[in-house]
């Protein structure tokens, strides 16, 4: 199994929905990947912390950069999706 496989099964897997030879199959790669496995631990804190409802408050001046990147990143995407394919470029943002 590769990363973009093991990918394609992860809400499987947080599901419970993953029959038992594909669960050894994704618990091997994880063995063996540390990018992987740091997608696994960081997606169950956020599952955690959203089931616990804590909240968190982010600073203005963060709270105010990640409204930008993401309204700055629709755009692009919006005018990519418009434009002919040889002017589209792939947005780059940087919060």
């Amino acid at each position: 199994m590769n990363c973009t496989e093991f990918l394609a099964k992860l809400t499987d897997y947080f599901d419970g929905q993953i029959d038992p030879e594909l669960l050894a199959e994704v618990k091997e790669h994880l063995g063996v990947c540390h990018h992987c496995e740091v997608v696994v631990s960081t997606t169950q804190q956020t599952i955690s912390i959203y089931r616990a409802h804590e909240t968190y408050e982010f600073p203005e001046d963060l709270a105010t950069r990640l409204r930008t990147a993401v309204m700055q990143r629709c755009t692009a995407a919006k005018a990519a999706s418009v434009a002919p394919a040889s002017e589209a470029k792939p947005a780059q943002i940087r919060v």
